[in-house]
């Protein structure tokens, strides 16, 4: 976790000419003139392998190697030690049993300083240089680029971004790069920085990638992954619900409005995408303001209609409305058996939600002992 709350920092680094003037880290570029600082956070879930499959856990990566050690003797605060860096690497592909040429891809320090970069890179060039060929250049790129230095949560940022591009085969491309640093002296060893999306792909079923990360302290540390084989995951129910429902909140009106603008100009330009997909991230990963909508569908295209009648004033199948933060209450479902139940009733739920199959489910462990049938084979087996 990385929070900027305090201004001195930023004033001695600013003094000491140490952050990029206009706020973009060019890590590589010629144009290099500074790191810009960053706040984040991540978190990964770490398990041994063996009881990661044992427990049927999704496996996202592998980290094959790590190697720490100390910067030692430099030539100053801002010129880290080659040496070390080199030594580092050396030490991670050991401890994986990878050779150097086999690894594709390099997710660096990066901070974007006019001589640190050219250190690190040299030093990729002699740890990972043996036995490279020409056509199979490393790829280096540092995240830094796209959300700057996160200090101390700088490492986990760059290995979460080589885990997703091993998930989607591809090595995003590094930020505002267009000519190489001229101090970058790497001799004949074939790298390259991707400044568009470059597709990854396995060599020999797997792909390989090196993640650097380095402190101010002199704390070195790189860690090898391996990517996965590609598996499709379970789907969680066993039939695709008939509607999906989006919702959307923002802190007024106006800006519900316009958030809503703005998805249907999304949903405009990815009529194929996935509606379920959609509404899960729109609905579990944004904070729920006071002002809200709900709107149902079958399809993007569904969707993105009544969003368009509703910005328009036409009410469509979108609720809308301003809530009081203590007016949240819990959702049931109640099947009273009053003369409204049918045959069936509650398949659907059973079919496409887990969480009310589980409850069904867990109902029938319960009963088991004290009835001659199952309760689901009597909710649903005569439907």
């Amino acid at each position: 976790v990385n929070l900027l709350l305090l201004p001195e920092v930023n004033v001695a680094l600013s003094r000491a000419h140490m952050l990029s003037p206009d706020g973009r880290c060019k890590t590589f570029g010629a144009l290099a003139d500074g790191y810009v600082r960053g706040e984040g956070c991540g978190v990964v879930v770490l398990k041994r392998l063996s009881a990661a499959k044992a427990d049927g856990d999704r496996v996202l990566a592998v980290i094959r190697g790590t190697a720490t050690n100390q910067d030692g003797r430099s030539g100053g605060f801002t010129a880290p030690n080659e040496i070390a860096q080199r030594l580092l690497i050396q030490d991670a592909l050991a401890r994986a049993g990878v050779a150097p040429a086999d690894i594709d891809y390099v997710e660096a320090h990066g901070t974007g300083t006019s001589l640190g970069d050219p250190i690190e890179v040299q030093a990729l060039a002699a740890a990972l240089g043996d036995g490279r060929e020409a056509d199979h250049p490393l790829v280096v790129g540092s995240v830094k680029t796209n959300i700057g230095h996160l200090e101390s949560a700088a490492g986990i940022a760059g290995l979460i971004k080589v885990v997703l591009s091993m998930q989607h085969g591809e090595i995003p491309p590094h930020l505002h790069f267009k000519t190489v640093n001229p101090h970058i002296v790497s001799g004949n060893f074939p790298w390259t920085v991707p400044t568009a999306p470059q597709t990854w792909t396995r060599r020999n079923g797997r792909r390989l990638a090196g993640v650097s990360s380095f402190g101010f302290t002199g704390t070195n540390a790189h860690v090898i992954v391996e990517s996965v084989e590609d598996a499709p995951r379970e789907s969680t129910a066993s039939a695709e619900r008939p509607l999906h429902v989006l919702t959307l909140s923002a802190k007024s009106n106006a800006a519900l409005v316009a958030l809503a603008s703005r998805f249907t100009g999304h949903l405009a330009g990815t009529p194929a995408a996935s509606l379920a997909d959609i509404s899960f991230s729109a609905n579990t990963g944004r904070s729920h303001f006071n002002h809200r909508l709900a709107v149902t569908g079958r399809s993007t295209p569904d969707v993105r209609e009544s969003l368009d009648a509703w910005i328009a004033g036409r009410d469509g199948s979108v609720l809308s409305g301003a809530v009081a933060p203590s007016s949240a209450s819990d959702v049931v479902f109640l099947f009273a058996g009053q003369g409204a139940q049918h045959s069936g009733m509650g398949l659907e739920l059973y079919e496409t939600q887990p969480a009310f199959r589980e409850s069904i489910d867990r109902s029938e462990q319960i009963l088991r002992a004290h009835l001659d049938r199952s309760i689901v084979s009597v909710l649903y087996e005569q439907s």
